[in-house]
């Protein structure tokens, strides 16, 4: 890919990569402050890269002396994709002698006949013999890290070797001393081959890209907004991993690309971060799973400023529990040390009508828990919205049904009595220890409700024989506590009754 003099920004090019689409295309980057310089983005489902082109020097390999780290992921069929030749008990390092055609290390493009294995998961394995060199590989996982150095003197035997070793599999080659011997004799020589180097040479790219910046992508954060600010930036985004890396702005100077960076990039961060929610929900109840997490920014009102900050919160809704992280949870013992909770029974969430938004920060909704403060939320897309809209009504569904319960203490008629809102049997109200309620009505008969905002309320309910309004006056001195549980009680009701939210709960 060539950079454009002109236009900086080129369209998105995409192939399949283990069945994995990667996505690269030209954009580029700044700190905020200095000019952009041109990069290529590069996407996959784990990670995204920022790289540069660089020249490779005349007549160099792409493959020198330094150590290289390569990450494969195992395949089900032919495993590592490699073998192996070498170790202690020839005097030789563990070197790669055949990768296979499409398999997993031919896949990476960045493991060649001749590197020698230096590590396995970072786990020294030069002193190695042989057959315990294979027996690591075998058992080093799915997902395996190898530290490399290119041999440069072993590369021209080992390609000959190679059309000679049609019956290896992965990493289970059985080298005869033979082999080895002869590796060793060959590549002891100083010098003594130079030329079948130069006559086998490989076809080498005059340019080659090289990572500049590496982000994870596994609950990374996405934004287009200036960093604690309402404004946002023009054609232009930024995205910060869980290491706290970040790729810098990146700027585009077409729209449309713009937006299918961000489609792409929040797509693969959602699909990773339900991804580690499935896995994290292994460990809890159906009544305490997870229904959201991810990123949102709460507007941070300054003493001295007469306009609100906002700093980015990891937003969870587990079990009854929404939670206000500063950084995300990393595993299961960390969701216990949550320094911000409340009840969502007790806790009224509201989204923002675009005309009552405090400033140019769009997608915002309100969160409230009795006897404090309101909290102000914005999030960057109107999807993201409205998912933590439908998990917060399928945790509010949950948590009432995991309470069945909640009395309020109330006075009623001068009397004090106990105002129980119950699951299945809906509004009752007892006096003292009786169990006969003085009254009784489903949730379905409340037509309505008012109050002072202090501590009177009114309750409308409708006979259900006569149809007649039947008005009963209440107080309670923690009213707002009351009105919140009241209006979860009666959300879960709507909700539970609507076959598609009960479809959509069902783990």
């Amino acid at each position: 890919m060539r950079i454009n003099a002109t236009r900086m920004t080129t369209p998105i090019e995409e192939k399949v990569d283990q069945k994995l689409k990667v996505r690269t295309g030209m954009v580029t980057v700044s700190d905020g402050k200095s000019r952009p310089i041109p990069v290529q983005l590069h996407l996959s489902m784990e990670v995204l890269r920022l790289q540069k082109e660089e020249p490779l020097p005349p007549e160099s390999k792409p493959l020198n002396a330094k150590e290289r780290m390569v990450q494969i992921r195992r395949q089900k069929v032919g495993g590592l994709g490699l073998s192996i030749k070498g170790g202690a008990e020839h005097k030789l390092p563990i070197l790669i002698s055949r990768i296979y055609k499409n398999q997993a290390a031919d896949q990476t493009g960045e493991l060649f006949v001749g590197d020698a294995i230096i590590k396995v998961n970072g786990e020294y394995i030069t002193a190695c013999p042989h057959d315990d060199a294979v027996n690591i590989l075998r058992n080093a996982g799915d997902l395996v890290v190898l530290t490399v150095k290119h041999y440069k003197a072993a590369t021209p035997f080992l390609q000959k070797q190679e059309d000679k070793d049609s019956q290896q599999t992965d990493s289970n080659s059985d080298e005869k001393g033979a082999s080895d011997e002869s590796l060793r004799v060959m590549t002891n020589s100083t010098g003594s081959r130079p030329s079948s180097i130069s006559s086998e040479p490989e076809p080498e790219p005059q340019t080659h890209w090289v990572d500049i910046i590496t982000v994870p992508l596994m609950m990374a954060y996405v934004t287009r907004y200036i960093f604690g600010t309402d404004k946002l930036r023009p054609n232009a985004f930024e995205v910060r991993g869980l290491n706290g890396i970040s790729t810098g702005i990146i700027h585009c100077d077409d729209s449309a690309i713009l937006s299918q960076w961000l489609k792409y990039i929040t797509d693969n961060i959602i699909g990773l971060t339900n991804l580690q929610m499935k896995l994290y929900n292994r460990n809890f109840s159906v009544s305490d799973r997870i229904e959201y997490m991810g990123w949102v920014n709460e507007g941070v009102l300054n003493n001295n400023q007469p306009w609100q900050n906002y700093k980015p919160r990891f937003f969870a809704l587990k079990g009854t529990d929404l939670m206000l992280f500063d950084s995300p949870p990393l595993n299961v013992m960390d969701w216990s040390k949550c320094p911000l909770m409340f009840k969502v029974y007790q806790t009224m969430f509201r989204v923002v009508k675009e005309s009552e938004n405090v400033d140019e920060r769009q997608h915002c909704f309100l969160v409230q828990t009795s006897g404090q403060d309101s909290r102000y939320f914005s999030v960057e897309t109107r999807q993201e919205l409205l998912r933590i809209e439908n998990a917060w009504h399928c945790s509010v569904c949950t948590a009432v049904m995991k309470l069945g319960n909640k009395t309020f203490t109330v006075s009623s008629n001068g009397k004090t009595a106990g105002l129980t809102l119950d699951w299945n049997l809906g509004f009752s109200l007892h006096e003292g220890d009786s169990k006969t309620p003085v009254w009784q009505y489903k949730f379905s008969q409340l037509r309505g409700s008012s109050d002072d905002g202090k501590s009177k309320l009114k309750l409308h309910f409708q006979d259900i024989e006569s149809k007649a309004i039947e008005t009963k006056e209440l107080e309670c001195s923690i009213l707002q506590s009351l009105l919140f549980c009241m209006h979860a009680f009666l959300t879960a009701k709507v909700a539970s009754v609507d076959p598609g939210f009960l479809c959509s709960m069902i783990p």
